[in-house]
């Protein structure tokens, strides 16, 4: 005999909805100590996965998603569509898959309160931050300070962790680098490797790792000698062991102090 296991898991949700077993077991353990767990809310990009659970509702990708929506981007387009339209494009694509979601977590076999559910878009909720955030100040427990943040220059608004690492990826950056003739010596120069080259007219000087070591080699090719970290060679030559060039000097930063 085999056992149909999702037959059984939605006899078994059928006999929980029938008794009320959510509510039934919210009256049987009144009394004793809470225990609060916050789920991810319904997100407005998919359907519930795993993920949702590890995260909290974000502003930004459910205004991009509006963006994208209404063919408008900034927050001048955003204006010229008032701001009350807008938000209220955001909640309903919020609770664009709130039924979905409703349903899935039912299938896992959860229990939740759907009927009073923690939404960070609900005006209850952000007038009860507002009050704590006025305890606090009552308190003398804020201040104001600086912080560098993450910026989107579209939205005019800072980015959370959570969004600045959206669809992060790593890109092939051009870098180059750059020669520094000693003044005593032209025929030596010290190398730099940089991705920002427009910076370097406003450089004043060179730093160097007191406690690195440095290698002075000639380079065949041009013949002149070059002063870099050798643990960089591949910073000026793909492929050392190919490379014609010959180390005649190797010392540690701190013998470059003063140059």
């Amino acid at each position: 005999m085999s056992i149909d296991f999702p037959a059984e898991e939605e006899s078994v949700l059928k006999r929980w909805r029938e008794i009320d077993a959510f509510r039934r077991q919210v009256e049987l353990s009144r009394g004793r100590k809470p225990y609060t767990f916050y789920d991810g809310p319904p997100f407005a990009t998919g359907l519930p996965h795993y993920g949702h659970l590890l995260a909290n509702t974000h502003g930004v990708p459910i205004e991009h998603e509006i963006d994208k929506k209404l063919g408008m981007s900034g927050s001048e387009a955003v204006e010229k569509l008032g701001i009350a339209q807008y938000n209220a494009e955001c909640r309903a694509i919020v609770m664009r898959y709130a039924g979905e979601w409703r349903q899935t977590i039912e299938r896992l076999g959860r229990w939740i309160d759907f009927d009073n559910p923690y939404r960070t878009l609900d005006a209850t909720f952000m007038e009860s931050v507002w009050w704590i955030f006025k305890q606090l100040a009552d308190k003398d427990m804020v201040y104001r300070g600086y912080r560098v943040m993450p910026y989107s220059t579209a939205l005019n608004t800072p980015l959370s962790n959570f969004e600045a690492s959206q669809n992060y990826k790593d890109v092939t950056d051009p870098a180059v680098v750059v020669s520094f003739p000693l003044v005593e010596d032209p025929n030596v120069c010290l190398l730099a490797w940089t991705t920002t080259p427009w910076t370097l007219p406003s450089n004043t000087g060179l730093c160097v790792n007191p406690e690195f070591d440095y290698i002075k080699i000639l380079d065949e090719a041009s013949g002149k000698h070059y002063i870099l970290m050798e643990t960089l060679l591949r910073t000026l030559y793909k492929d050392p062991k190919k490379a014609k060039f010959k180390i005649v000097d190797k010392f540690k930063g701190s013998m470059m102090k003063g140059w």
